[in-house]
Parts: structure tokens; C-alpha cells; sequence
């Protein structure tokens, strides 16, 4: 069926009180905006289930434990303006179908329609993902707001958020070929918050997955990789070997470490460990990353045991050979918490 309606003054339409979304033959209310980049927005969305409308969507699901008590998913709708584009939003939906683990977002349900609106619209497909709901934000949410209140999170939560993130990794890094996430950073960690627990942190955004190992064995496919990088790795956690990649070299899935590393960072001080090079006066991100430049803020009294620096520098060595698998990186991080966890 699809959906039954086309375009953003549709769906505005719909926040105001308007048309219901169809998402195949499940009905949805959508409740309000939860955010919105590019050509995506994001949507808390309610289904409506009627005598007549069947078991509902939940009815498809693999793992019972992905139904909501409350009927309440989020559903992104992504606005496709080329085959490329189309072709990435196919890719996510297909990489989503290959792993089931907790600390990765699950696709529930998706929908890609062909569209045609007024002259001027530009677009020629929506796609309707639709997804558990966490509305605790992102971890780059969290860390914004507790910067600014001068907070950080405490040795612990930092070790067990970081672990799980290390997990759902995992499980992609494992996978029959290996899968790279590619865009690993604190904006695509959903946080939950849990009464007496660490939060739950899952990782989520697919679309830049790809098999993880690559050949490079010319200048062109080299450059290539580059300019693909450019446009799906965020620069402020891209690894070194994907901003100047040798012209004969193997990618692996350590470029995920990289990222890795850059998030723990992240979850401790609130940003990249190479942002700061953006605000320098002749400051360079390639150059600070490329020299693996780590700049050490200040941060919460007592500070972060020196250990946790040194796992992260030894997770952002410039050079991928040498750089930590993700079994390596689990064993340290599982001495760290029974070293440092209340």
C-alpha cells in the first residue's frame, strides 16, 4: 500500500492533526517532530489499530522484546532526489536485515514509494523507516547538555557505555564478510536512561555500512575512497587512511576503531578529540588527525584516571596496522570496569 499521502506540507499536515502515514498496511498517527538533516526527518509516530486493521505491525517483528507497550515507534522519512540516493536507502534497509543485537538499532518496518508532486518538487521517492523510539536523545545530546552544565559522566557510566557500543561493534565486525559502520560518533548513539544502571546505549544510522575489508591497489580507487569517505565518514571521526589513502594498502575495520576511539573521547569531553584544530587560527582537522595531535581538556575533579587516556590513544594510532581490533579493545575495556566500576 505504501503511504497515503506525498510530500512535506502532507506530513506537516499530519503533525498538525492531518492524514495518518501508512507504512505497508500498518497505520500510524504522527504525534510530533523529533528532528530532522538533510533530506531526513524524524518523526514519534503512534499506530492506530482498528477491529478490521489485522495484529498490527508488531505482528512482523523477529524479537517480541522490539513491540512497545504504548504503540509508540519513531518512523524517519527520507526524501530521495537520485538513483544514488535511492540506492543508499536500499543499502541501509539490506545491512539492517543482517544483524540482531541489542546495542544496534533494528529496522522494524520500511516502505519506499515513488512520488510525484508539483513542478517544482524535487524529489522522486520517500522511504518510511521505521524504529524502536528512545527519547532520552543521543549521547552528543546528553554530553551538550551536561557540558554546559559543567558535568560529566562518572568513570564508570563512561566504561559501560563505551562497552556496549564495543559490543554492537562487534557483532558487525564479526559478521560473514565483516561489516564497517563507517560514521561510529556520539550523534548516532541513542541513550537510554535507567534507574540504578548505566544508561543503554545503542548504535544506530546504517547508512554508510559497508563490508568493512577493501583492496586498494591504484591511485584512482585510492581517490575514490576518498571522495566517498568525504561525503558518509563525519570528518571530525574519520580515520586517517580515509582522508590520504595510499595508492597500495588494505582497509579493514580498524577505521571503525579510529572512530571508536574519537567517541570515547566523546562521551568523556562532550566532542572529537581533533575539533579543536577547527577553531585554531590556521588550524588543520586533516593535519591534527593524520598526527594523531590528541589535545586534553579539562576535565571532571577527581579527573579521568590516566588509564582511560591511554586507552584512547592507543586506540587513535595514525597508523591502521597497528591500531587495536575490536576483541583487543573489548579485553582492556573489561579490566578498565573491574578496575575503576563502583
Amino acid at each position: 500500500m505504501g503511504c497515503s499521502f506525498s510530500g512535506l506540507n502532507a506530513l506537516y499536515d499530519a503533525v498538525n492533526g492531518g492524514a495518518d502515514v501508512w507504512i505497508n498496511d500498518n497505520r500510524f498517527k504522527v504525534v510530533r517532530q523529533l528532528g530532522e538533516g538533510g533530506f531526513a526527518y524524524v518523526f514519534l509516530v503512534r499506530e492506530v489499530i482498528t477491529d478490521a486493521s489485522g495484529p498490527g505491525v508488531s505482528a512482523k517483528f523477529k524479537d517480541p522484546s522490539h513491540i512497545s507497550e504504548d504503540g509508540t515507534y519513531a518512523m524517519k522519512k527520507v526524501l530521495i532526489q537520485n538513483s544514488d540516493q535511492l540506492e543508499m536507502v536500499k543499502e541501509e534497509i539490506r545491512v539492517s536485515a543482517l544483524f540482531s543485537h541489542p546495542n544496534l538499532l533494528p529496522l522494524l518496518d520500511h516502505a519506499i514509494i515513488p512520488v510525484k508532486g508539483a513542478p517544482e518538487q524535487t524529489w522522486t521517492h520517500e522511504a518510511y523507516l521505521l524504529f524502536p523510539v528512545h527519547l532520552d536523545g543521543t549521547l552528543l545530546d546528553n554530553t551538550q547538555t551536561m557540558k554546559s552544565k559543567k558535568e560529566f559522566f562518572p568513570t564508570s557510566d563512561v566504561l559501560q557505555i563505551f562497552r556496549q557500543l564495543c559490543a554492537g561493534l562487534k557483532h558487525l565486525h564479526t559478521l560473514d564478510p565483516p561489516y564497517a559502520h563507517n560514521d561510529v560518533k556520539p550523534g548516532n548513539v541513542l541513550l537510554t536512561h535507567r534507574k540504578g544502571q548505566p544508561p543503554l546505549a545503542i548504535l544506530m544510522d546504517f547508512g554508510s555500512a559497508r563490508p568493512a575489508r577493501r583492496q586498494i591497489r591504484s591511485r584512482s580507487e585510492a581517490l575514490q575512497l576518498q571522495e566517498w569517505a568525504s561525503e558518509h565518514v563525519s570528518a571530525p571521526f574519520r580515520a586517517p587512511e580515509l582522508w590520504d589513502c595510499p595508492s597500495q594498502t588494505d582497509i579493514d575495520e580498524r577505521t571503525d576503531v579510529w572512530s571508536l576511539g574519537c567517541t570515547l573521547f566523546g562521551i568523556m569531553y562532550g566532542a572529537s578529540p581533533f575539533e579543536y584544530a577547527l577553531g585554531e587560527s590556521g588550524g588543520s582537522l586533516q593535519l591534527a588527525v593524520m598526527n594523531g595531535q590528541i589535545k586534553w581538556p579539562a576535565g571532571p575533579k577527581p579527573p579521568y584516571p590516566e588509564a582511560l587516556h591511554q586507552f584512547v590513544s592507543w586506540m587513535l594510532q595514525p597508523q591502521a596496522t597497528v591500531r587495536p581490533r575490536i576483541d583487543d579493545i573489548i579485553i582492556h575495556v573489561d579490566k578498565l570496569i573491574s578496575k575503576f566500576s563502583l
